[in-house]
């Protein structure tokens, strides 16, 4: 992988404020010893859903990029993702791993390989959410990687599992092509729009009693890092049918892809929205145009978004992206996970939310609290260390 400077780092930053690095995921120095148990010395992301109780467990997927084992084999020991499951329910101290489908020994397989295509090279997932016990993932097969913060996409598309994410299968007619030409048989048409849904975010929406209303919603946005993000929404079992989606228009829901407008402006970077009980608001994670973790509140998913609040600064964690939130996060504090280039692996956080309430009508974006003064990063502490 030519973006890795060096063996996969588990340096966890000892920073002072509101948001504190718990312990690395995966990769050296973790808990979860995924290096040993999984093959898996360096990855990235780690997007979170709940599995909605499938095969009578319950638990968190937790789905990742592209993955390294052994560095010094032929080829790294690279698969395009892989998958982890915890049912860890103490949240404060970190996350357990307790299974990940396997293709060997010791050995995370692949979940989801894509369709083959010429020009393929990856296929990364970027959202997930269960529906009647049944796991969908979106991904988006990655044609080049083009200057930092950029690149291109074949299409995105939905893989879908029976069996709490063991094996997987991606479906060609949830395909959203983004280059013309592509060969896969059944795909639709490339339709105007499809572009802006190249990324995803999916949320169980709630109605005014705060009970589930029975759409997915899903928030999209462009391959890289520049784009804004657009809404889409669909009853949750017809998820795979690309002609039940609507779209939110400004004022309301239609059909047609092309009249949908933004809900949250550019840039934003691999988006993730949840509920959060706390703030009693949505809540959008994402990096911001300076690489810091932003977050934004809202009322409705259509928004209006609040301003931003930086919960954690390039400044202290450099290289900084891919923030995800753990979906069983409750009360005054929120865990999430975030990767950084450097480490190239996925580091556990937590950030107390008292004092952060703000109301979706508050446009105003609130400092850096590394610039203020109000967070530090000490030191690095690194698995020798600890």
């Amino acid at each position: 992988m030519p973006w890795i400077i060096g063996p996969p780092d588990g340096g966890v930053p000892q920073l002072t404020g509101k948001t504190k690095a718990i312990e690395m995921v995966t990769g050296p120095g973790s808990p979860n010893d995924t290096i040993a148990r999984f093959n898996v010395s360096g990855t990235d992301l780690g997007i979170m859903w709940d599995n909605g109780g499938a095969l009578g467990r319950d638990d968190v997927l937790m789905a990742f990029g592209d993955t390294v084992g052994d560095c010094d084999a032929a080829g790294d020991d690279w698969r395009s993702n892989v998958l982890f499951r915890s049912s860890d329910t103490v949240l404060r101290d970190g996350m357990s791993i307790d299974t990940s489908p396997l293709n060997g020994p010791n050995n995370s397989k692949e979940i989801i390989p894509g369709f083959g295509i010429p020009g393929e090279f990856t296929t990364i997932p970027t959202a997930g959410i269960a529906v009647d016990g049944v796991q969908y993932v979106r991904f988006m097969s990655v044609r080049s990687w083009d200057q930092p913060g950029y690149w291109t996409t074949n299409y995105s598309a939905i893989a879908h599992s029976e069996d709490n994410g063991e094996t997987w299968t991606a479906d060609p007619a949830t395909v959203r092509a983004n280059i013309e030409g592509i060969d896969i048989p059944g795909i639709p048409a490339v339709t105007p729009g499809n572009s802006q849904f190249q990324q995803s975010a999916f949320v169980h929406g709630r109605d005014a009693d705060g009970n589930d209303d029975g759409y997915v919603y899903e928030f999209g946005t462009p391959s890289g890092r520049q784009g804004s993000a657009l809404l889409a929404r669909v009853l949750g079992p017809q998820i795979r049918d690309l002609n039940a989606y609507e779209y939110w228009d400004g004022i309301d829901w239609t059909p047609d892809l092309k009249l949908a407008v933004p809900v949250i402006e550019s840039p934003v970077s691999e988006l993730g929205v949840q509920w959060n009980d706390y703030l009693g608001k949505y809540v959008a994670m994402y990096t911001d145009a300076s690489n810091s973790l932003v977050i934004r509140q809202a009322d409705s998913l259509q928004g209006q978004w609040s301003g931003t609040q930086t919960i954690l600064s390039e400044q202290l964690v450099p290289s900084l992206y891919g923030g995800f939130m753990h979906p069983w996060a409750s009360g005054q504090y929120l865990e999430f996970v975030a990767t950084t280039w450097d480490r190239y692996n996925v580091i556990y956080m937590r950030t107390d939310l008292d004092g952060l309430q703000m109301a979706s009508t508050d446009k105003a974006n609130r400092p850096d609290p590394a610039t203020t003064g109000e967070s530090k990063l000490l030191k690095v502490e690194y698995p020798d260390e600890q």
